[in-house]
């Protein structure tokens, strides 16, 4: 999937109109997203996001939940401390 808009820097819009909020810990590795960089979405394992998108170029990967869900407060603290 291509990105259709990254307009604010936690919510990418990818061109299949789903919209997807970028945990706070990982908005730096999306820095380097293009319209051109060609993202793959799959459920996550983690505990604190539903689905990560990964960059097909280098394997990046970012945790998201769809945009307009809640971060689990507790999870994402823990998790921004390493824990």
């Amino acid at each position: 999937m291509k990105i259709q808009a990254h307009a604010e820097s936690h919510v990418v819009e990818l061109d299949d109109g789903s919209r997807w909020q970028i945990f706070p810990g990982d908005l730096a590795t999306t820095l380097s997203w293009k319209p051109e960089t060609d993202l793959h979405l799959e459920p996550s394992r983690d505990r604190v996001s539903s689905h990560v998108l990964i960059n097909a170029a280098d394997r990046t990967r970012v945790r998201v939940i769809a945009a307009g869900e809640a971060w689990p407060d507790g999870e994402v603290k823990d998790a921004l401390k390493g824990g």
